[in-house]
């Protein structure tokens, strides 16, 4: 029993020694600069200088912006308080409304300021047709903003 009791023991101290061994050869392999954990702390170190220098431009901006941003709030209460001034101004004005336009339909869009002649019968129209010449459709064209919106 004594005899079993050593070889157990003599083989679990060879387990430990082999199983030191595997250990140390791994923590060598992860310490050195080349290819283990020295590497990736290099990796990660230039990252986090990178990420700092990043972070105190997007700082700066933010500032920059901020700034900007309050110049256009000041401006725009500015012309809040006028438009408030507007409005208290119209109160003053008169109360009667102002005649409606006439808004009678047109031939062409561009008579729309002018008034519209009253219907003619079918007898009259023959007579002035004989009498003044035909008139012309107009064409209207829009120019279109040649820089944009």
């Amino acid at each position: 029993m004594d005899f079993l009791s050593d070889l157990l023991l003599a083989a679990a101290a060879l387990g430990a020694a082999i199983y030191c061994f595997i250990l140390s050869r791994r923590l060598t392999a992860l310490s050195s600069l080349e290819g283990g954990m020295g590497s990736a702390i290099a990796i990660l170190s230039s990252q986090v200088d990178d990420l700092t220098r990043l972070l105190k431009s997007a700082q700066q901006t933010a500032g920059r912006t901020g700034s900007q941003l309050g110049d256009q709030t000041a401006r725009a209460e500015a012309v809040a308080k006028r438009l408030e001034l507007l409005v208290a101004s119209m109160h003053d004005l008169p109360s009667t409304p102002a005649a409606p336009p006439d808004r009678s339909p047109t031939r062409w869009p561009a008579d729309a300021g002018q008034r519209r002649a009253p219907m003619q019968t079918n007898s009259q129209e023959d007579e002035d047709s004989t009498d003044a010449p035909p008139q012309r459709a107009r064409v209207l064209r829009r120019r279109r903003d040649q820089g944009g919106a």
